[in-house]
């Protein structure tokens, strides 16, 4: 098989990569700080697929489509989620991690019920734009410009959010709630606040994930148990808590399956190959590539 070809799967990969890590970034800041195992979170994901797929259908135009539903679904799935936390998941961040399964779960019989309700069990998909839609030259192999566009997006992602919380007054915030929060309240600090923000900022990725997602493949209704599948193991192969080891991660996966899928010894089984690498980590560092051991 030429070299060409295998190096423009790979970074097909990598692009698809870039989605996994918006969606599971999202997922690891809830859990890192909130201590939350949101199973909802991909049903937020899809949420924001189908949301942006009616904007687009509603704006018509094809540029202000898309890029008003990745303005917006975002924003709206950010929304609901703040909404989720202050009505429910506010309710149970000290008890046990089998209650929050229980009540995630039920979100996403709740969601997916709501999704088929609205949008009906129709397959759709975000149109893109045209200065997207083309193909440019990559050793002499074509490539999608749309996948460059999530080359840039997904960097630029983890940047932001790596400057979020390291450098401004509402990061520092987080992170003292993260190492005691009682005392952070003792000073005059609502750590209610910060849970709400920080859980719809959660969800916005979440939502984002979803909008990138439905320029590229189909929206449909099964698209929120695979993706949480997957986000849960980048978070376990890069380490909880670690944007640095979700996108270390991301890119693992992304590659991982989309080289599978190009030998036909490996084509057959692609999907499990993750589950494969994360089990070989998991053997060597319990507590993922960048994580820390915990107590």
């Amino acid at each position: 098989m030429p070299v060409e070809t295998v190096l423009i799967q790979a970074l097909v990969g990598v692009s698809s990569g870039m989605i996994l890590f918006i969606v599971a970034s999202g997922l690891s800041l809830i859990f890192g700080v909130l201590r939350v195992i949101n199973f909802a979170h991909g049903s937020l994901y899809m949420l924001g697929a189908f949301i942006a797929t009616s904007i687009g259908a509603w704006l018509a135009n094809q540029s202000v489509g898309f890029f008003g539903a990745l303005l917006i679904a975002p924003l709206v799935v950010a929304f609901i989620g703040a909404l989720l936390e202050m009505g429910l998941f506010r309710r149970i961040y000290q008890r046990e991690h089998l209650l929050q399964l229980l009540l995630t779960y039920g979100l996403t019989l709740i969601i997916a019920d709501a999704v088929r309700i609205f949008w009906g069990g129709e397959i759709l998909r975000l149109t893109l734009p045209e200065l997207l839609s083309g193909t440019v030259k990559i050793l002499d192999r074509r490539f999608a410009v749309y996948n460059l566009l999530l080359l840039v997006i997904g960097p630029a992602i983890a940047i932001g959010l790596g400057g979020l919380l390291r450098y401004t007054r509402w990061g520092r915030l987080i992170r003292a709630a993260v190492d005691n929060a009682e005392v952070l309240g003792a000073l005059g600090i609502d750590t209610r606040q910060i849970y709400t923000a920080v859980f719809a900022l959660g969800c916005w990725l979440a939502g984002l994930g979803g909008v990138l997602i439905a320029g590229r493949a189909s929206v449909s209704l099964q698209m929120d148990s695979e993706i949480i599948v997957q986000c849960f193991a980048v978070v376990v192969i890069g380490g909880l808590g670690s944007f640095t080891g979700a996108l270390i991660a991301s890119i693992l996966i992304g590659v991982v399956v989309s080289l599978g899928t190009l030998f036909p010894v490996t084509a057959g089984f692609a999907q499990a190959l993750p589950f494969a690498v994360m089990a070989l980590i998991l053997v060597v560092r319990p507590w993922g590539l960048l994580g820390k051991a915990e107590r």
